[in-house]
């Protein structure tokens, strides 16, 4: 790869669930990311966004950028068809967010479904990737509903679109380039919650990765946090390129 990668996973079940519907993926050797956020209430939650993380762990990912992300896409909508297989044969309902981080080279791909975020920190500034998959955000979209008047709007965290809750669903995607010094953050809503953005751009720009990751757990926490909390931090860095010493051995 171009860059060299710092890449550091984090996962809570925070302050007052008694269990983690939360998964992730780290594939840094692949430049495979993925957060999942299960829904349905414990095991039902957990083995949701558990089938979208194993099939991100799972994906075979081809050399070409444009190939790989389609693999990557159709690996998301079989895992939404299992997920509402299961779901339907144990006659319940559940499912999952999903936001997924692909880079290769110098180009980077986001792809999302409900509301966990991607975030990029670039030249001290952070620019959210994704949009909610959410009633409100849909309300803020057609205009009937400030940003303001949406902050601790009590439907904030009703789903519009998710993982497995339909025997379809749609994928969306963004790509573009990505610079040395690019800090991506993929993180379930637990941290988005109780961290509003400003917070999260001091933390990633002020702290080095390991320890954004450490800070940004434990502020959520304590300022309460009442959901599963998840993140996956992506440091670029320049690759440095070593040229060995010469022995002073006659060949």
């Amino acid at each position: 790869m171009t860059f060299r990668i710092h890449a550091e996973a984090r996962t809570d079940q925070g302050r007052v669930r008694s269990n983690n519907e939360d998964s992730f993926c780290d594939r840094s050797a692949d430049g495979l990311w993925a957060v999942a956020d299960g829904m349905g209430g414990h095991e039902n939650g957990e083995w949701a966004s558990a089938e979208v993380a194993q099939a991100m762990a799972q994906v075979h990912l081809p050399a070409q950028f444009e190939d790989a992300c389609q693999i990557i896409a159709s690996a998301l909508h079989r895992a939404n068809a299992r997920i509402w297989e299961e779901a339907s044969d144990r006659g319940i309902q559940m499912g999952s967010t999903v936001v997924v981080l692909y880079l290769r080279e110098r180009q980077f791909a986001v792809f999302w479904v409900g509301d966990s975020r991607a975030y990029l920190l670039r030249g001290g500034a952070l620019h959210r990737l994704t949009r909610d998959h959410t009633q409100v955000q849909e309300l803020i979209d057609r205009g009937l509903l400030s940003e303001t008047a949406a902050e601790g709007h009590p439907m904030a965290h009703v789903l519009a679109r998710a993982m497995g809750v339909e025997g379809s669903v749609e994928v969306d995607v963004i790509t573009d380039e990505a610079c040395v010094g690019d800090v991506f953050l993929l993180c379930s809503d637990g941290l988005t919650g109780p961290l509003d953005e400003a917070a999260i751009a001091d933390l990633l720009a002020s702290s080095h990765h390991g320890t954004a990751a450490d800070r940004l757990v434990e502020q959520t926490l304590a300022r309460g946090a009442p959901d599963n909390l998840t993140l996956v931090l992506v440091a670029l860095d320049e690759a440095t390129n070593l040229t060995l010493p010469q022995t002073g051995v006659a060949q």
